[in-house]
């Protein structure tokens, strides 16, 4: 018969139902693959910035501490010195002395450490020099007077220490077949002849003025001696009284 439909084969059908899901369930799998993959990186990403977030706020944290306990520290470095002078002159005894260690203490263990002692290389970082001298009893720049110990917390310096700096004297030569006159003392001399040839050579402003000088003595010697023509003039042409007259008379 021609109108009758023919079978559908089943077998068929079932593995194409199946090719379309495997195809599907793939499309899905590398679909949330990827987001998982995206996720996780945000996740990761988020979390390193936390951790970034934390360590810059410790960080900050104890900056702000170690500031705060340096100010505190600083304002207590005046006792400390006056704490020095006591001992220094013998006063600090009996239970001031234990007042004075148990500060001390106390501070040291905030990080408070004193530095600058007599016979210390001298360090420019952490010395302050207001008197310098030259020794022969060092063989570096030393500190050979300490005015003002210095203090630090940790690597923060609080105040350097107030020294006087000794450096050691330069050696003379002491080599006698050395003949040759070193460079500096050649220029000094030099500079010294100089100045003596413009000493006894007048510049030309040196020269005018003494010119005018000499005018000036001249003009007042001539004013001087035509002042005392004009006196003798006017005594001479000063007329005689009648008393001088009469005397004159008297006493031929």
């Amino acid at each position: 018969m021609t109108g009758d439909k023919e079978p559908v084969n089943s077998e068929e059908s079932a593995d194409t139902e199946k090719d379309e899901s495997t195809e599907a369930t793939a499309e899905t799998g590398s679909d949330l693959a990827k987001n998982l993959a995206e996720r996780t990186a945000d996740l990761q990403r988020v979390t390193a910035e936390y951790h970034n977030y934390r360590k810059r706020v410790d960080r900050d944290k104890a900056l702000a501490a170690d500031q705060v306990t340096a100010s505190v520290l600083s304002g207590l470095l005046p006792i400390l010195d006056d704490i020095d002078r006591a001992d220094e002159h013998g006063d600090l005894t009996g239970p001031f002395r234990s007042v004075a260690d148990s500060l001390k203490a106390a501070l040291s263990k905030h990080g408070l450490e004193v530095f600058g002692d007599k016979g210390d290389p001298f360090d420019p970082s952490f010395h302050e020099a207001v008197a310098h001298m030259h020794s022969s009893d060092v063989t570096e720049p030393s500190c050979i007077d300490v005015m003002r110990r210095g203090y630090r917390m940790g690597e923060r310096l609080l105040r350097p220490a107030m020294v006087a700096v000794a450096e050691p004297e330069d050696s003379s030569v002491d080599d006698a077949d050395v003949s040759s006159t070193p460079v500096e003392e050649v220029v000094d001399e030099a500079a010294a002849s100089n100045e003596n040839l413009d000493a006894d050579v007048p510049s030309d402003e040196e020269a005018l003025k003494a010119e005018a000088v000499e005018d000036a003595v001249a003009d007042a010697s001539t004013t001087d001696a035509e002042a005392g023509s004009q006196t003798e003039e006017f005594v001479e042409e000063q007329p005689v009284s009648d008393a001088e007259a009469k005397k004159q008379d008297k006493n031929p």
